[in-house]
């Protein structure tokens, strides 16, 4: 079992090695980014059309901007809609069938009303469970 324990151990530093080398890429890409960035705001201070304080800024937004950018794409689209509210998804209900009001019969439409009351009560006593 001695060959099971080098080959977990090689796995686990294989891991780290890759996980060490896309940390070290990423920060070379921002570096980069940060460098385009400065070179581009010193063009337009040269040429008078922004301060130091503006460019300084704008460097700043750009490197932040980019940041963000490569959180947002790692993250999950669901993660994100469901940090953004803690409401419930809304859902549509469509039918195929014949939904005019004239196929609809008044003890049908009270028996649907009492069957969407006692979801809602046995939601609200799963709530507070």
């Amino acid at each position: 079992m001695a060959g099971l324990g080098d080959i977990v151990q090689k796995a686990f530093y294989l891991g780290v090695g890759l996980a060490a080398a896309a940390g070290e890429q990423a920060g070379e890409k921002f570096s980069s980014i940060g460098v385009q960035a400065q070179k581009l705001a010193d063009e337009m201070v040269a040429k008078g059309e922004i301060t130091t304080e503006e460019a300084r800024k704008l460097v700043d937004d750009m490197v932040k901007s980019a940041q963000q950018q490569n959180l947002n794409q790692s993250q999950p689209k669901n993660t994100e809609r469901a940090q953004k509210t803690n409401e419930p998804r809304r859902i549509e209900i469509v039918s195929d069938g014949d939904t005019s009001p004239s196929s609809q019969s008044p003890e049908h439409i009270s028996d649907m009303r009492k069957q969407v009351e006692a979801l809602q009560e046995e939601l609200k006593r799963m709530k507070n469970s």
